[in-house]
């Protein structure tokens, strides 16, 4: 998905951090019942209070699991995959699935305004937590259509940094938040002193290779008329859509090694090719026979 001014959202996940066991209760919550999230009995259901009810809504939409079809939520093939109870990874056990939400996420502009934002615009290696704030409200004002609230954006700035930050570096974090924020586990933003921040590219070696696949052949579909795309181009987001680099914070060196990686892991699908000093990963097939889900199937049947 591009970023749209006039299509955003901030602070519908009611101040609560994604939690672990959200998504399958949740998901397999809407496969029973379709209509879960406006039953009064929701919260019985689901095992939580009203507010939890509407977070793990939000998350589950900003995750890409579920979507409104004939006003009912229905399951998304993805969603089918990976959590229904004979799934991929319904019990969210393999750290792919982790890298794979962090994915869908942050290349969600109209749902998850907020962490698109901060993973593919802003690029400030070490910060505060007032510093992302006042990113945020300059992007808010410069690009968003609607303007917002600043304790909005300011509970959604909160929200992120407790949501990523691992909890053994981040001692203002509420300890139910930290403990159950998968999120938390990528190690991609780092508390290290005095409420200052790091959130720097690295190696990323956990970053399985099929989860890459799913997200390049998503960017592919995002370009259907190109055969290419400049390493550049994957490595550094234009604010419009996501890119591979800025999402999963990787150097160029590690983006092509990833990049290598899944061309060996995947051959007849995608290549890499240098002209006039620039490298690009093209597709080798047509657009209509790659399945971006083809890439998850093989990693979770590995």
């Amino acid at each position: 998905m591009q970023f749209n001014p006039e299509q955003t959202s901030f602070g519908r996940h009611e101040t609560f951090p994604l939690r672990f066991g959200w998504l399958t209760k949740g998901f397999q919550a809407v496969e029973q019942n379709a209509c879960i999230f406006n039953d009064e009995n929701a919260t019985v259901e689901l095992g939580v209070g009203k507010n939890m009810v509407n977070a793990i809504h939000y998350w589950l939409q900003a995750a890409r699991l579920i979507t409104l079809k004939e006003k009912t939520w229905q399951p998304t093939a993805l969603g089918t995959a990976l959590f229904s109870q004979n799934g991929w990874d319904p019990y969210l056990e393999d750290e792919a699935t982790i890298w794979l939400i962090h994915w869908l996420l942050a290349s969600n502009p109209q749902i998850a305004t907020a962490i698109f934002w901060f993973f593919n615009c802003f690029h400030k290696p070490e910060f505060t937590e007032a510093e992302v704030l006042v990113a945020l409200k300059s992007f808010v004002k410069t690009q968003v259509k609607q303007s917002k609230a600043d304790n909005t954006l300011k509970i959604d700035v909160n929200m992120i940094l407790r949501m990523y930050t691992p909890k053994a570096h981040n001692k203002d974090v509420p300890s139910e938040d930290a403990l159950d924020s998968p999120l938390s586990m990528l190690g991609l933003i780092q508390s290290v002193f005095q409420k200052v921040y790091h959130c720097k590219p690295d190696e990323r070696l956990g970053l399985p290779c099929g989860i890459l696949g799913f997200a390049i052949t998503e960017l592919f579909k995002h370009n259907p008329r190109q055969s290419g795309l400049p390493i550049q181009t994957l490595l550094h987001s234009d604010g419009y859509q996501a890119a591979l680099g800025a999402v999963f914070r990787l150097t160029e060196t590690d983006l092509l090694g990833h990049c290598e990686q899944l061309v060996d892991y995947y051959p007849g699908y995608y290549a890499l090719r240098e002209t006039v000093g620039i490298h690009q990963l093209y597709r080798i097939k047509k657009l209509e026979e790659i399945e971006a889900l083809y890439f998850l199937e093989q990693h979770y049947q590995s």
